[in-house]
This record gives C-alpha cells, sequence and structure tokens, in this order.
C-alpha cells in the first residue's frame, strides 16, 4: 500500500480487494462491452490490468445497477457497460498515452477536433479515476430485444464537448436518451459526471478516497472475502 497525494493507492498486485463482485453474476441480464480489454479504444491497444473482459465492482454500486436495470427492463431497455472498476495501472497508461505526441492513431474516432496536448490540461484524461474505486461505470442504452444501440448523441469515449450531458448542441432525441439514462441511475443513487454522458458514480462509494490496482479479472474477486 501507498499513500500519494493524500490519496491511498492500494498495489494489490494479483491479490484483488475484499467487497468486489462480478456484475454478470450480481445480474447477467446487463450487456456488457468491455472496450478497454480490446483494442477498440482511445490507446488502440489492450490497455494494461484488463486481462478479461468482465465488469468488476464495488457490490453495493453493482446492487444498484441491477434495481436500475430492471426499471430499464421494463421499458424494453437495457443497460450497456463500457468500463467498470479501473485499475491504477491503466490510467497511469493513459496519461503516457495523452504525453505522447507521435500517437495520433485513434484521433478521427475519439478527439477529431481537440488537438491531444490539451487532453491532460483540459481535463479528459487525469491521473487518478473514480473507476479505480469501483463505485463508478461508464454505460449506455440498447433497445430490446435485438440490443440496437440507442443513440445518445455521441459515442462512448469521444473527446470533445458535445460529450457534455446537457449540450444543447445535441439532438433532441438524443437528449432525450441521456436524460432517460440520467434520471433512472440517478434515482438508484448514481451521479453523472457533466462532462461525460456515458459517466455515473454510485454514492456513498464504499471506497471513498481508495485506489485499488488488482488486474480486472474473475480471479481477482475470487480470491476476496467480503468485509
Amino acid at each position: 500500500m501507498a499513500v500519494v497525494a493524500g490519496c491511498v493507492v492500494v498495489l494489490a498486485g494479483g491479490s484483488g480487494a475484499p467487497g468486489f463482485v462480478v456484475l454478470a453474476e450480481v445480474d447477467p441480464t446487463i450487456v456488457q462491452d468491455m472496450r478497454y480489454a480490446t483494442p477498440r479504444n482511445f490507446t488502440g491497444r489492450v490497455v494494461d490490468g484488463y486481462e478479461e473482459p468482465v465488469c468488476l465492482l464495488a457490490r453495493s454500486a453493482a446492487e444498484a445497477l441491477r434495481r436500475a436495470q430492471r426499471v430499464l427492463l421494463a421499458r424494453g431497455y437495457s443497460l450497456l457497460v463500457y468500463d467498470c472498476y479501473r485499475p491504477q495501472r491503466a490510467v497511469d497508461l493513459f496519461v503516457r498515452w495523452a504525453g505522447d505526441p507521435g500517437d495520433q492513431g485513434t484521433k478521427a474516432e475519439f478527439y477529431p477536433r481537440v488537438d491531444k496536448a490539451r487532453l491532460i490540461p483540459d481535463g479528459y484524461i487525469a491521473e487518478k479515476s473514480g473507476h479505480s474505486r469501483g463505485s463508478t461505470v461508464d454505460v449506455a442504452l440498447v433497445r430490446l430485444p435485438l440490443r440496437r444501440p440507442v443513440d445518445m448523441g455521441t459515442p462512448f469515449d469521444l473527446f470533445d464537448p458535445l460529450s457534455h450531458t446537457d449540450d444543447p448542441r445535441v439532438p433532441a432525441a438524443a437528449r432525450a436518451n441521456r436524460q432517460l439514462l440520467k434520471r433512472v441511475l440517478a434515482a438508484e443513487g448514481f451521479v453523472n459526471l457533466p462532462e461525460e454522458w456515458w459517466h455515473h458514480t454510485f454514492k456513498p462509494e464504499a471506497f471513498r478516497g481508495t485506489y485499488f490496482d488488482f488486474p480486472v479479472a474473475v480471479r481477482s474477486v475470487r480470491r476476496m472475502a467480503d468485509f
């Protein structure tokens, strides 16, 4: 364990941390597309620490997500999760990537209107992420029964002001979809980050002030014992 800038960073290696669960075991109906476990993300590679395409969350956040899913299923929708717990080593990779001006391979898809040199100063990339505490999810909606993606106005992880939840330039239908997602999650205790329509944090956080670094893998949870 290390203390960095007043925050506790748990360098857990492969041992995991207590109090986390596998989302698919809490609610198997939630659709998952774990982007950082694949090359389809703004780094263009599988991200450090993502050993399996699974969603791990603090138990309280996973159970709240299950409650929100019940509401959405009744309306013909499902949650689509892109990212959940994120190890600190992944956040460190994002910072290194943002600081490399020679790597512009994903610009057209993920930051077409923003200079890469601005990604850290403008807050798109940060040295610490709430995802590393296990109560934050990146999530969208799909329409059932075919799991068709719902128009959210921008793709996930687009570094652009258009991704701000309430950006007035987004078409009305997409704004309505963003508000539906925000409203249903808020009813279960999630707080949206205004700069990212997909980013929602369950409050109160189970591990406030702690940043974990165990790998994203089912075995990480299997080795845990709940408090």
